[in-house]
């Protein structure tokens, strides 16, 4: 198979163990080796099953390790294959054991050289590994043995495979290729009956980042058709785990140091091979940290969303960087507040947001769970990294510090985690500011950290604590946002006059979650109350504070008792004095509940439902549109709906409704038929709407929805009566109020509510030009009283001194009223007030 055709050649149907030698070399040039061909590395290809058996052993595996298959199947694979031992003293004769084949496996040279073949056998790893070992074969001289160790999943009884390969043939690569044991990369082994299929070929490029997704779904394709492993090899994919070139540099350095001061001693010149070969491991060390950093760049910031960047910095290092990542946030930024000020300290609360292992799963969980805050003392590398922003290497923790660490944590012991693993904290900054930072560990078995871990920590944590603060601060505009929209928005009481009402709010889902959508409810006199609806068009800070300003001028007029078209029609000529960007739709409603009828008026609004109590029919109500707040120049027309007691009125926003790609009709048919559904509360109506709406998909814009139930009034808790101008009305005014609150069982109320309303009347008659004064008492939850007479001018509340004989009058209704007002209206004024009732 030539380097141009073998990743798209076919496996040839077989057996898993066969189709493993076949496909058991590596696209490489290789040359003194009589077994290999061109453009092909030999690959022992090792199959163990669950019992630490070996199920499978290639013809490579007999050629690299001098064991026959038929010996081979069967034996435990941790007596035939290159595992960590003793190295035997340099001086010692080398002995061969007694194992088949009788090659001797000459194990321990480790440093640097990452965890041991055992590791994998005997379940001490659940991730990709991959080292170094040297053995001693018969008929042969030293082999230097490159192998990877994949852990196999799914229900078959094959736990691992092992792929070995001669470092020696790798090295007699021509000067082109001198690099190129570093892109051998066995790709893959899983099982056939894998269950997620669609899953597996989706994730494939997370493990070789190289790959595309149209390719590893040809990969797990072959793998169902064929039933058994596939292996795939490439020239330019890479493990997540590679052998000894860029992590074992000291043992190369010390080799290449010895074998130079061999031949300085023997008065020879230092072959330029070795300096090559030094320049190149170099070299490959730092083009594959570059590649992890890049791929790890690529991984990190796919969202504004604070909490998924923390899980995704501390996903991207584990397990190829790091076996355990614990991420550190300072409490502001978790908080999404401003910047934080000043250096940490030992006072400084820091909040553990993300945890990342490769251990069994709840093995940490309990010990040290995510979410958890807790300050740092400044004896711990914690500390130390935090207030100088630097990383902090432990190249192993030892007793003495794993025991200062544990002490931070009451009542748990997390030394067994800690001691012994190599660690490595990097600070997490932005703008010079210290965010948090991430404790790295390493397993006991695996290399520590050294040097050049430490400076590509700091670049990562460097790239990691940029794309966290761009989180942050979104978090932290949104938040003001958020907190801005919230301060404009209304708290509606519950139960108004003669209706309840309910009301929900729901954010946009775009990157600009803040709009202009508002509700509102405003009290008005004769029990009245205004309903309003509005969505300023676009997003953001501005929509949100034009929202703000246009509901406080609906509220301002709201009170002055205008009719809605003409509501509308100032609330748009103000619009257009804020600026050309001032655009908004409204949907003003005024109910009365004594008369039972809806006035209501419409700017480019949707159009609102009318819930029927008599037989649960729903309608959408046919009004005047109008145009939108703010383009001037057209009229608002007003229409009065009769209603009775219990029918409900759903008012919402466009956002509701409205799907790209779909009708708006379509969303309206749905409000209909969701407001119609029975509720056992009004929460529980709104709760179906949202629902029936929300849950279709392609919302974007931010929801208002207000539902109000309008219960009425009913006549007989109404009472209305008129007095001609003649000051001695006042006493039978104050009669007739006694007199019928007795006749509604209120006789406790009828002393403060006499003398008020006697202030009133005197007020009224002494002011009025010719009409009767009016009084109406209503009952409900409160008791209120109006007085209404001809004069347009509204009453002041004034200090009056001991020997004033005005402005008592308002002084008394303020001080026993539970709250009162002044409005004007069609003929006059109205004042009122409200007097609480005594619970039953």
């Amino acid at each position: 198979m030539d380097r141009g055709t073998e990743r798209d050649a076919p496996f040839s149907r077989g057996t898993g163990g066969e189709a493993a030698d076949r496909a058991g070399r590596a696209p490489l040039r290789a040359q003194g080796d009589p077994s290999a061909d061109a453009g092909r590395v030999p690959l022992a290809v090792v199959v163990v099953d669950r019992e630490g058996l070996v199920s499978h052993w290639s013809s490579g595996a007999r050629r690299l390790f001098g064991v026959g298959k038929d010996e081979a199947i069967g034996r435990p694979a941790i007596d035939l294959l290159p595992v960590a031992g003793a190295l035997p003293d340099p001086g010692d004769d080398l002995l061969y054991d007694d194992f088949p084949g009788g090659a001797y496996s000459e194990y321990g040279a480790y440093d640097g050289l990452g965890p041991g073949l055992d590791s994998s056998l005997d379940r001490g790893l659940g991730y990709p590994a991959a080292g170094r070992a040297r053995l001693t074969v018969p008929e042969r001289d030293r082999v230097d043995v490159l192998w990877w160790a994949y852990p196999l999943v799914g229900p078959g009884t094959e736990r691992l495979l092992v792929l070995a390969a001669d470092a020696a043939v790798l090295r007699q690569e021509e000067p082109a290729d001198a690099l190129a044991v570093e892109r051998v990369a066995p790709g893959f082994a899983v099982h056939t009956d894998f269950p997620g299929a669609e899953e597996l070929a989706r994730r494939l490029p997370e493990i070789l980042p190289s790959m595309s997704v149209g390719e590893s779904a040809r990969i797990v394709g072959q793998i169902l058709e064929l039933g058994y492993p596939v292996l795939e090899f490439s020239h330019n994919d890479r493990v997540p785990v590679t052998p000894d070139w860029g992590v074992a540099r000291r043992v190369e350095r010390r080799e290449r140091r010895e074998h130079a001061a061999r031949a300085a001693a023997e008065g020879l010149p230092i072959p330029d091979q070795l300096a090559d070969e030094g320049d190149d491991l170099e070299y490959v060390a730092v083009r594959e940290r570059l590649e992890f950093l890049n791929e790890v760049s690529g991984r990190i910031g796919t969202s504004l969303d604070l909490s998924r960047t923390v899980v995704e910095v501390s996903r991207a290092v584990v397990p190829r960087f790091t076996d355990v990542a614990g991420t550190y946030l300072r409490e502001q930024v978790v908080a999404g507040e401003g910047f934080p000020d000043g250096v940490p300290d030992t006072t400084t609360m820091w909040h553990r947001v993300a945890l990342e292992h490769t251990d069994e799963p709840g093995r940490w969980d309990d010990v040290v769970p995510v979410g958890e805050a807790m300050p740092f003392p400044a004896h711990t590398p914690f500390f130390q990294c935090m207030t100088t922003g630097e990383p902090v290497l432990v190249p192993r923790i030892d007793e003495q510090l794993g025991h200062a660490i544990a002490s931070q944590f009451d009542k748990r012991d997390i030394r067994p985690l800690i001691t012994g693993r190599s660690m490595l904290v990097v600070p997490l900054k932005a703008r010079n500011v210290v965010l948090g930072f991430m404790i790295l560990l390493r397993h006991p078995e695996r290399v520590e950290f050294n040097d050049m871990d430490r400076v590509t920590g700091a670049e990562l944590a460097a790239r990691a604590g940029l794309v966290l603060d761009n989180a942050r601060m979104y978090t932290y505009q949104e938040s003001v946002a958020e907190t801005l929209q919230d301060s404009m928005l209304p708290h509606i009481p519950r139960r108004m006059a003669g209706c309840d009402i309910a009301t929900r709010y729901l954010p946009g889902t775009l990157l600009g979650r803040i709009g202009g959508d508002w509700f509102d409810a405003v009290k008005l006199h004769g029990a009245r109350t205004a309903l309003v609806v509005g969505d300023v068009m676009g997003h953001g800070l501005n929509s949100a504070a034009m929202m703000g300003q246009l509901r406080t001028a609906v509220q301002t007029m709201a009170a002055l008792d205008l009719p809605p078209a003409q509501l509308l029609r100032n609330l748009d000529d103000l619009a257009q004095r804020l600026g050309d960007g001032y655009l908004a739709t409204c949907l003003y409603a005024v109910y009365d509940p004594i008369a039972g009828e809806l006035h209501l008026a419409n700017a480019g609004h949707i159009p609102p439902v009318l819930v029927r109590a008599a037989d649960g029919r729903s309608e959408l109500l046919e009004l005047p549109t109008g145009a939108p707040i703010g383009v001037g120049g057209v009229p608002f027309e007003a229409v009065r709906v009769p209603v009775a007691p219990g029918d409900r009125l759903v008012m919402c926003t466009d956002g509701l409704v409205e799907m790209r790609g779909e009708d708006i009709g379509v969303g309206l048919a749905t409000l209909c038929e969701s407001a119609a559904h029975p509720a056992a509360s009004m929460d529980d109506a709104c709760d179906t709407i949202i629902r029936a709406l929300n849950t279709r998909g392609g919302r974007k814009d931010d929801v208002a929805l207000l539902m109000a139930r309008l219960g009425g009034i009913a006549p007989q808790d109404v009472a209305e009566r008129r007095f001609p101008l003649d000051p001695a009305e006042v006493g039978r005014a104050r009669a007739a109020v006694r007199e019928q609150l007795h006749a509604w069982g209120l006789g406790e109320s009828a002393g403060p509510a006499e003398l008020m309303v006697s202030e009133l009347v005197t007020n009224a008659l002494r002011h009025s030009r010719r009409s009767p004064v009016a009084v109406r008492l209503v009952r409900g939850d409160t008791l209120l009283c109006e007085v209404d007479d001809d004069d347009h001018e509204l009453p002041t509340l004034l200090s009056a001194g001991p020997g004033d004989e005005v402005g008592r009058g308002l002084r008394v209704v303020s001080t026993l009223a539970r709250e009162w007002g002044a409005s004007r209206t069609r003929t006059g004024k109205s004042v009122w007030f409200e007097l609480a009732l005594p619970r039953r």
